[in-house]
C-alpha cells in the first residue's frame, strides 16, 4: 500500500483553502498517497496521526510572530492564527512518533518554531550586510541562488550534491535554531537554507521550494520527495 502523506494547505482571508497543485503532484510522482489537512482538528490530531505515514507542511504566509515571544515587525506580512494553531500541533506531535516530516519554506519556518526556535520577520530588514535575492523575480521553475550543504547530512545524501541551486520566494528565515535540529545547508549570504533532525527520525526543513523544481524534473528535489516517501513506507 501506498503511504498516506498528509500536506496541510493555507486559509485565506476569506476563509477559502489554498494549495498549489505541485505539492500533491510531487507526492503523487514520488509514490505517497497525498491528504490535505484542514484547519480546526486540534482535538482530533491522535486520530489523524493515526491515518499518517509522513506529514508535508507547506509554504504560505507568515508566522505569528507571538509565537516565539515577539511583537510583529513593520514588515511582518500576512498572517494565519488558525494555521499556525493545527501545524504547530501537529509538528510537535509527529516529532513525538517518529513518523517522517518534511517541511518546505512555511514549512521548515513551523518546524524551527514548534521546538522553541524564532525566525527573522524580515530578512532583509533585520540582517545586516549584504543579502542575495530571497523573493525571486524569476519563474517559480528558475534556481535563481546556491545553497551549501553539509557533509555527511540527510540533504547532501538526498541532493548528492554539496552545494545546490534552489528556487527562493521568502521573506522571512530562521534565526534561533535549537539543538533538537542541525543547520545542514547555508545560503552565500548566512541564511539558513535546510534544517535536519539529530536522530533516527525523517526530518526535513528546506526553506526553497522542490515541488516547484520537480516540476522540471531538477534530479536533487525529484530525490527530497523519493526519499521521503521511501521513509513513510518503512
Amino acid at each position: 500500500m501506498k503511504p498516506v502523506i498528509g500536506i496541510t494547505a493555507d486559509v485565506e482571508i476569506n476563509d477559502k483553502y489554498f494549495l498549489n497543485s505541485e505539492y500533491v503532484r510531487a507526492i503523487i510522482r514520488a509514490g505517497g498517497l497525498p491528504l490535505i489537512v484542514p484547519v480546526g482538528i486540534e482535538k482530533d490530531v491522535d486520530q489523524l496521526i493515526g491515518i499518517l505515514d509522513g506529514l508535508l507542511l507547506s509554504g504560505g504566509n507568515d508566522i505569528n510572530p507571538m509565537l516565539f515571544n515577539e511583537e510583529p515587525h513593520a514588515y511582518l506580512g500576512e498572517v494565519s492564527p488558525s494555521r499556525d494553531s493545527i501545524e504547530l500541533e501537529l509538528a510537535r506531535r509527529m516529532l513525538k512518533t517518529g513518523k517522517p516530516i518534511l517541511g518546505i519554506c512555511r514549512g521548515l519556518q513551523v518546524l524551527n518554531v514548534a521546538v522553541g526556535g524564532s525566525v527573522y520577520q524580515d530578512l532583509h530588514k533585520q540582517n545586516e550586510g549584504p543579502i542575495l535575492q530571497h523573493m525571486q523575480k524569476a519563474p517559480n521553475t528558475h534556481s535563481s541562488h546556491y545553497v551549501q550543504v553539509e557533509k555527511g547530512s540527510l540533504l547532501e545524501t538526498l541532493a548528492g550534491s554539496e552545494r545546490i541551486q534552489v528556487n527562493s520566494y521568502h521573506h522571512q528565515s530562521l534565526k534561533v535554531v535549537p539543538p533538537v535540529f542541525a543547520v545542514t545547508g547555508v545560503a552565500n549570504d548566512g541564511i539558513i537554507e535546510a534544517i535536519e533532525g539529530t536522530d533516527q527520525q525523517f526530518v526535513l526543513g528546506v526553506q526553497w521550494h522542490p515541488e516547484l523544481l520537480s516540476v522540471k524534473g531538477d534530479a536533487a528535489s525529484l530525490r527530497i520527495f523519493e526519499g521521503f516517501i521511501r521513509a513513510c513506507a518503512n
